[in-house]
């Protein structure tokens, strides 16, 4: 019976998962690279998973109502508000009972306005179990301010679970198809080149250059899933990757990259040919957040810890 107690302890303990993430399994270790459109972009030496759609406006308003309440590391960008085409997400309170609610129609778009430091904190937060949990520490170990001091050097932990991707892990999810096996030049599965539309159900169709002028839901072009099953690698908003970009002009400028291209990219930056790159700090209407794991539930703990609780129950009530 004590043993039980510890458990039900333990369970409450952990903090309740606000958000949810719908993954989809990138196989087939060892994969060899794209050696065509990205000098070696690709391989990935395990298996691993990636959100299947970009982080929404919803999740991101729950993440600001867990760690956002006073804000003193600026995760909330006024545009989110003011922005009527891209941004969605209105702030109201006042500095310590700040609360955020996505606008209405907008709850399934990506957020737009997040920084490369906004996204780290989003994906420690999920790493670490959401609730009350830390922004700072976990995948990545951030110095406490808005524009961290380690900012333009800091890299993933050892023993991350959540995270954003790195080069080859997006560059794989996006365009490499096991079956052939090999890689397409555009993310839907083919290497014609993307049309930019409206939203459908028209294969290898995507939201750029500005063929609707605003974001659209997540996984609105439905005939437009990659290999692996993601959607809106390509268009919408462009993704924060974890990879330093070095400036060929001067060294010392460090930026982060941008993949997928945006509402607002030519059907040729949707290609795996033309990554971007964009400084850390920057937050924008055409810049959002896709996360990759180690696990396919961010909450495999508490699924444990349940297991455990049942099996310790059950030999309870045999022993009775």
């Amino acid at each position: 019976m004590r043993r039980v107690l510890v458990l039900v302890a333990l369970l409450a303990a952990i903090p309740a998962s606000a958000v949810t993430i719908e993954w989809v399994y990138v196989g087939e270790p060892d994969n060899p690279p794209d050696t065509t459109n990205c000098s070696g972009c690709g391989s990935v030496s395990y298996g691993y998973y990636i959100s299947k759609y970009e982080v929404t406006n919803a999740q991101y308003a729950e993440f600001l109502n867990a760690k956002a309440a006073s804000d003193p590391l600026g995760l909330y960008n006024t545009s989110m508000g003011s922005d009527a085409t891209f941004g969605g997400i209105t702030r109201s309170g006042v500095s310590g009972s700040y609360s955020y609610t996505a606008k209405a129609g907008f709850e399934n778009k990506p957020v737009a306005y997040v920084s490369f430091y906004d996204s780290l904190r989003f994906a420690n937060w999920l790493n670490n179990g959401q609730g009350s949990t830390s922004t700072e520490t976990g995948a990545y170990t951030l110095l406490g301010t808005a524009t961290p001091s380690n900012g333009l050097t800091v890299t993933r932990n050892p023993g991350a679970i959540t995270f954003l991707p790195s080069d080859d892990e997006w560059y794989k999810a996006a365009y490499y198809d096991p079956a052939l096996p090999g890689y397409y030049d555009y993310p839907a599965g083919i290497d014609t080149q993307t049309t930019c539309a409206t939203p459908s159900a028209t294969p290898n169709t995507a939201n750029c250059q500005s063929a609707v002028d605003a974001l659209t839901d997540v996984g609105s072009y439905t005939g437009s899933v990659s290999p692996y099953g993601t959607f809106d690698q390509g268009g919408n908003v462009g993704e924060w990757n974890e990879t330093i970009v070095v400036s060929t002009l001067n060294p010392l400028l460090k930026f982060r990259r941008v993949w997928g291209g945006s509402w607002e990219s030519t059907d040729d930056d949707l290609a795996g040919a033309f990554p971007g790159s964009t400084p850390p700090a920057a937050a924008k209407n055409s810049v959002g957040i896709r996360v990759a794991s180690l696990v396919p539930e961010p909450d495999a703990g508490l699924l444990g810890i349940t297991a455990v609780l049942g099996l310790a129950a059950n030999r309870r009530r045999r022993a009775s």
